[in-house]
């Protein structure tokens, strides 16, 4: 399967109802509202690049109140996280805050970026990824205290990263 994030800005007022077409298209597993540079954000995966591709340029695209879009294609990048972890969490409550970080790189820190932010236990989800982005991360806490310490005080403060863009997922 091939996995790619698409960051998405649309007619203002307009996410709700564009949330909720995305979430009936065959492949997207997340949208997502987001504060920040991008209004909506999604996880979608597939067979392979040119179905995402279609999906991407024949339907997500051609909506109507969508006026851009940025992909993220997922590199290889290996399993350097837990489905169950992420899971549990989301069972039990706990994870009431989320925002996924885009991260620049220095050239060629893109896998050990990806290493470190495994140990990292609010980081639920993070690839290597091919576009404007180097990494992409996903990540929950109890609290946006919380989540907001790790993005400015963990992850930020990683080597080799020259920069990062937070997208603030609104809760439903």
């Amino acid at each position: 399967m091939t996995k790619a994030y698409v960051m998405m800005n649309c007619d203002v007022g307009s996410e709700q109802e564009i949330i909720t077409s995305l979430k009936k298209i065959d492949g997207i597993n997340e949208a997502h509202g987001t504060l920040g540079l991008y209004d909506i954000i999604l996880q979608i995966e597939l067979d392979n690049d040119e179905k995402i591709r279609e999906v991407v340029t024949g339907i997500i695209r051609k909506m109507p109140k969508i006026h851009s879009t940025v992909t993220l294609t997922r590199s290889e990048s290996g399993e350097l996280f837990q489905a169950s972890d992420k899971l549990i969490g989301a069972m039990l409550g706990q994870n009431l805050a989320q925002a996924y970080v885009v991260i620049h790189c220095n050239k060629g820190e893109e896998y050990p970026t990806l290493k470190n932010l495994s140990h990292i236990p609010e980081v639920k989800e993070a690839d290597v990824v091919f576009g404007f982005y180097d990494v992409i991360c996903k990540i929950e806490a109890s609290d946006n205290k919380t989540l907001e310490n790790v993005i400015t005080k963990t992850i930020r403060a990683l080597p080799h990263i020259k920069s990062s863009m937070t997208l603030n997922v609104i809760n439903e």
